[in-house]
Parts: structure tokens; C-alpha cells; sequence
């Protein structure tokens, strides 16, 4: 199958991108996605040619249109932005006589209701939607058209057109945030969330509404107030040691995810009270409000001399190591490309049992843990926030 993705660069177009390059390149090896093989992936996005979108439409399988404007310098340049731009990708594909699906990315404020009533930039998401229904009953092609809701998850920028990305990224980096009314009330669609039923339309499996929108599920309802509330719980969970509440599906579990997120590369690691005295020591790694306390008294994971583990990336699991015995280096990347085209630099921790501190595994970074030693056994002490589901394994091959 040959997928096009337009703003292909964006928010949501880097997470899809990447999940489709687990199913290309064989790292994603579930049943359901095997008849996509094999698959090309288009890119499109700002920096690409007209020649580039001519080239794509003629031969694309399915079309993702994700490209869009949201905070332009002039309310007139949304509707340039996401009116006329759909309007040359459904003109380019009807030139082709390409049929091919095409989903469209709207905003629920197409809706026009409430406090969208009057938006610039609803009534720009509206034409588009208009457009692509005109489109669909003129050349037969199907559409999927998506009012989303508020987005959220790792990669998202903050400082734009995301409250929940700016107050993820400037808790975890000891910035001010502002919020003038913590009472007002979010739909919010967490990223993977949405990134599985994007992908659902790739193998058939499509939820619509009874308006005929198709639908990403499940949203959560949360208040400006809750979502500081609980980032700052996460903000001194490191002094507390206190997990926040994992539960699979809960809005916390995909907050958390997403915060670590945002940490810098230079803050994700802790150190940890280690009491010692003449039988030994007693160090506290971590605390659950229904599941106790874990201490460092039973060995986890052992590692061979010499020997590496991990080399792996997970989209929205994450994980705690915590060296206890030996000395071993921890080291993380995160994936893809920086705006340069370069890939992202390599970070290294230094990790010892004689000193003992806890590095995050963060969502979206590859990672992977050395024994430096030539004689001696390193022990691990790790802890995920999930257990391994095969049917959702969200563990994906990549050398650091």
C-alpha cells in the first residue's frame, strides 16, 4: 500500500509517520497490519514541491490530509490555508482519476457552536469538510472526515495551540504557566488514541458517528484545573517517590507519558536516599497509593558482562531503571530526524550500584543498557508502567 500524508511534519503526522515506519520496516509485526506490505510511506508537508504532491497523488493507495493552519499572523490566512490547500490535493487526485480514500483532520470548532460560535478558524475547517463532501458525491471516492478535539502527547509543541503541551513542558521545566480560568472544561484525544484509529482505516476498521464523522475514542472531559493539578503531583513525584495512578486507559497514565515527555535529556534521572548502616543498606525506589512500597532486596534483571540490553523505543510506555549492583551506562536517543535532517544526539548515563539513582526511560526515545564490566554481573532493578500486551506490544526495535 502506498500512503500519502500530508503535514507530514506536524503534531500528529510525526506520530503516524513513526507507526507506520514500525509496520514498513517489520518492527510492528501485527497480524492486522500484514496486508499493508509492502508498504511506502509520502510525505508532504511545507518544504515540499508542487511536483512533489503531483507525484504522490497520481500513485497513493490512501490519503491523510493533516496539513492545516492554526495560529497564522491574519484570520484570512486560514482560510488560504486549510481551504485552498485541500482544494489543490482533491483537484491534484481528480486529475489522476485517483479514488483513493482520503481522511480529512477538521476541528470540533467546525461545529460553530458554543464558544466556537464565529471562529475564523472553524469556518475555514467547515469549508474544508464541505469541500470534501462535494468531492466525495462528485468522483465517488470515500471521505473520513475528523472533528477532533483538543490533542495531547509527546511531540506536541508547546507554546502554540496546545494548553495541555505548554503546561506539560514548562512544569517539567520550572517555567511559569498562566491560567486564567481553571474551570473551563477540555475535550481532550490522547495522541495514540488517535494515531489507532488512523490507522484503522487502513484495514477496514472505521467508527462513525451518527452525523457521519467518523470518530477517535476514547476522550476524557478535564478541567484547566485538574490537568495543573495533576502535572504538578507529577512535578514532586520524584520527592515523594509517589507513581501516579497507572490505571490502563485513565487519563493520568496518558498525562504522565506525555510529561516525561517534555523533560530535558539532561534531567532524567534522580538520585535516591540510600540508609545505610553497618548490616547494609535500605533505599526507597518507589511508592503506589494501593500497591505499597518497592525496596531494593531481590534481584530483577542480570546482565552478562559486557552484555547490552534494550535498544528499543516505546510510543507511550515508559520505565524506571535503577542500577543495584555492578556499573553499567544507560544510554537514550530519541527517534527520527531534528529540523536539520540530523539525527538527535545521544544521551548517556553513568549508572552504579554503589550510587543508586533511577533514570527514565522516556516515551519516544530509544534506549538501552550496558554491563561496563569484563567480570562481574550487573543488576537491574526494572519497572514499567504496563505489562506486555502482545496484542499491543508498543516495543519497537532501534539502535541507540
Amino acid at each position: 500500500m502506498k500512503v500519502l500524508i500530508t503535514g507530514a511534519k506536524g503534531f500528529v503526522g510525526k506520530n503516524l509517520v513513526a507507526a507506520l515506519e514500525c509496520i514498513r520496516d517489520g518492527k510492528d509485526r501485527r497480524e492486522k497490519y500484514q496486508a499493508l506490505l509492502p508498504l511506502e510511506i509520502f510525505e508532504y508537508d511545507i518544504d515540499s514541491t508542487p511536483e512533489d504532491l503531483d507525484a504522490f497523488c497520481a500513485e497513493a493507495d490512501f490519503v491523510f490530509n493533516l496539513a492545516g493552519v492554526n495560529r497564522p499572523k491574519e484570520a484570512s490566512e486560514f482560510m488560504e490555508g486549510n481551504f485552498s490547500f485541500a482544494s489543490t490535493l482533491l483537484d491534484t487526485l481528480e486529475k489522476h482519476g485517483n479514488k483513493a480514500p482520503v481522511m480529512l483532520s477538521s476541528s470540533a470548532q467546525a461545529s460553530l457552536e458554543g464558544r466556537y460560535a464565529g471562529s475564523e478558524y472553524g469556518k475555514s475547517k467547515l469549508a474544508g469538510e464541505e469541500l470534501f463532501k462535494e468531492y466525495s458525491k462528485r468522483t465517488g471516492a470515500d471521505v473520513l472526515i475528523y472533528r477532533l478535539p483538543n490533542l495531547y502527547g509527546k511531540w506536541c509543541r508547546p507554546n502554540y495551540n496546545s494548553a495541555v503541551a505548554t503546561f506539560c513542558n514548562n512544569i517539567a521545566n520550572d517555567l511559569p504557566i498562566t491560567v486564567n480560568d481553571s474551570s473551563i472544561e477540555l475535550e481532550l484525544l490522547y495522541i495514540d488514541d488517535l494515531v489507532d484509529a488512523l490507522m484503522g482505516n487502513l484495514v477496514g476498521e472505521v467508527l462513525r458517528n451518527e452525523s457521519g464523522f467518523c470518530v477517535a475514542a476514547p476522550t476524557d472531559k478535564k478541567t484547566l484545573g485538574e490537568i495543573v493539578e495533576l502535572l504538578h503531583e507529577f512535578k514532586s513525584a520524584r520527592g515523594s517517590l509517589n507513581v501516579p495512578d497507572v490505571t490502563e486507559g485513565s487519563f493520568s497514565k496518558k498525562l504522565y507519558s506525555t510529561y516525561l515527555s517534555y523533560l530535558d535529556p539532561s534531567d532524567f534521572s534522580y538520585e535516591l536516599k540510600m540508609n545505610v548502616d553497618n548490616r547494609g543498606s535500605f533505599t526507597e525506589v518507589l511508592r503506589t497509593v494501593d500497591r505499597g512500597q518497592v525496596s531494593i532486596n531481590v534481584s530483577i534483571n542480570i546482565s552478562k558482562p559486557g552484555i547490552t540490553k534494550g535498544q528499543h523505543w516505546h510510543h507511550t510506555k515508559w520505565e524506571k531503571f535503577c542500577v543495584v549492583s555492578g556499573e553499567g551506562l544507560i544510554r537514550l536517543r530519541r527517534i527520527g530526524k531534528d529540523k536539520q535532517g540530523n539525527d538527535y544526539p545521544v544521551v548517556e548515563y553513568g549508572v552504579s550500584g554503589e550510587k543508586l539513582e533511577v533514570v527514565e526511560m522516556i516515551p519516544g526515545y530509544t534506549h538501552s543498557i550496558i554491563n561496563l564490566s569484563d567480570t562481574q554481573d550487573m543488576v537491574t532493578l526494572m519497572w514499567c508502567n504496563e505489562c506486555f500486551d502482545p496484542e499491543k506490544p508498543d516495543t519497537f526495535f532501534e539502535e541507540v
